[in-house]
């Protein structure tokens, strides 16, 4: 069952902010989703490949499903003509397999580099190295069928408030850098995802300008 009134809240912070809410629906039954499709939603995040082939057909064909968990490369090929916007891009292997395949679909696709600012060994992503890397192969055209929209990040999972917002910040650093160093490359290039249930207001404070959640608004899984 939807928290309607926290959606609302929570939607009214993001508009306040200039951010975009993605609602995060992983686990979440379809009549979860409508519910919150008829209140105007239309931008939910699933952490499975699965999830989504499961549910878009059964929902509005305008929704725009954001696909935020970790991507194995031999789902992309499923996955690509239903996605709206991939953050979960954290290596060039997987940029790679993802643009043959959009060519190969003559498609492009929009996409996130997923960089890793938590301490927890269990994240995944990219070191501001490796983002140069593909930022200079990228502006080279290796990768026609892709659009860099942006950066996304996950901070630790932990109570210490000043340490997801030094992770916060350290990720706002890098993308600034980047609009700084490769906006003439990139002019789509204008999304910083960080934030979830527990900490998207800091994460909006420290210049998210999108965030990704789940519990407050469809409660606990």
């Amino acid at each position: 069952m939807i928290k309607a009134d926290v959606y609302q809240q929570v939607l009214k912070h993001c508009t306040n902010a200039g951010a975009v809410l993605v609602a995060v629906s992983k686990t979440k039954p379809v009549e979860d989703i409508l519910a919150l499709y008829q209140m105007g939603q239309r931008k939910f995040g699933e952490n499975k490949v699965q999830e989504i082939l499961e549910k878009q057909p059964l929902l509005p064909k305008d929704i725009q499903w954001h696909l935020i968990g970790h991507l194995q490369t031999n789902k992309v090929k499923q996955v690509l003509p239903y996605v709206s916007l991939i953050h979960s891009v954290d290596s060039e292997k997987l940029l790679v397999e993802i643009e043959n395949e959009a060519k190969k679909q003559g498609r492009t696709i929009n996409i996130l580099l997923q960089v890793k600012i938590a301490e927890e060994e269990t994240k995944f992503g990219l070191n501001a190295d490796e983002i140069s890397i593909i930022l200079d192969n990228a502006s080279a055209g290796f990768y026609p069928h892709i659009e860099i929209g942006g950066l996304m990040g996950m901070a630790t999972l932990t109570e210490d408030e000043n340490q997801v917002e030094k992770e916060f910040d350290q990720l706002k650093s890098l993308y600034d850098n980047i609009l700084e160093n490769y906006s003439m490359h990139f002019p789509e290039f204008n999304t910083l995802s960080m934030g979830m249930s527990g900490d998207y207001q800091l994460a909006i404070s420290r210049g998210s300008n999108m965030v990704r959640v789940g519990s407050l608004i469809f409660g606990e899984r």
